[in-house]
């Protein structure tokens, strides 16, 4: 069978991965043809690690969100809105899938190997981007980070000043991590926030709050008097009330 190689950007290496019948080109020349002439065209994925080492991220080559966008999926249901995030969860040893704008990110189990787990998740990747799917199913799109960051008409001054800081200079240098940091709360001085992606379980993610994104919204609002890592529960709370806006919206309420 045809046998297509990929290059990693990690380290240079070579990665041999089965494919299907392909199309090495965009010309007549480039189609290998079949019993049935069917083909298939070639996708070739870079991967890059990340300060993560449970964490990898993929490039497949083209804008998959619209640039600064995000989407985490933190668990297997909470990707059933995206066939190529369900695909990704079911390989052995992935615990969370983060879709950036023009890569992905797999985190896995501490005891996968990444040689096998990262030929697995290129034909996922390969197979999902031939197939014409949808990243998303119609009106499933679950909340992104930046719906935390959109003003409302109850943030008072210092909130927004929060957001602000964090949308135009923390996620940039956080995204080129393979992350990105969602707004969870202002209370009581005290900025919540939920690291994702790469920055997810990452070794360096509690220095990153405390040395580096607390530091600087304490410097420029005084207001703040620390951050920390928000809980689960809470920001299963911020993304319902997000849905609940939209559901608003929809009926034509507004959000209120």
């Amino acid at each position: 069978g045809a046998v297509r190689c990929l290059l990693g950007r990690a380290g240079g290496s070579m990665l041999a991965v089965p494919a299907a019948p392909w199309v090495a080109g965009r010309g007549d020349a480039g189609v290998r043809r079949w019993p049935e002439t069917t083909f298939r065209r070639t996708l070739f994925i870079e991967t890059e690690e990340t300060p993560n080492p449970d964490s990898l991220k993929f490039y497949p080559g083209s804008l998959i969100l619209r640039e600064g966008e995000s989407h985490n999926f933190a668990t297997p249901e909470s990707s059933l809105c995206s066939p190529l995030a369900m695909a990704l969860f079911q390989l052995e040893g992935v615990t969370g899938v983060f879709f950036g704008s023009d890569f992905i990110v797999i985190n896995k189990d501490e005891d996968a190997d990444w040689p096998v787990l990262k030929a697995q998740a290129f034909a996922t990747i390969t197979d999902f981007f031939v197939s014409n799917e949808p990243l998303f199913y119609e009106n499933s799109a679950p909340p992104h980070a930046d719906d935390s960051y959109a003003i409302n008409e109850d943030d008072d001054e210092v909130v927004s000043m929060i957001k602000e800081l964090l949308h135009t200079r923390i996620r940039p240098s956080v995204q080129e991590d393979g992350g990105d940091v969602q707004f969870v709360k202002f209370e009581e001085g005290v900025v919540f926030l939920k690291m994702q992606g790469a920055c997810s379980g990452c070794p360096s993610a509690p220095s990153t709050l405390k040395h580096g994104i607390e530091r600087m919204l304490m410097h420029f609002i005084p207001d703040v008097q620390g951050v920390v890592a928000a809980e689960d529960d809470e920001l299963a709370q911020l993304n319902m009330d997000e849905f609940q806006k939209v559901d608003r919206a929809i009926e034509g309420e507004g959000p209120k």
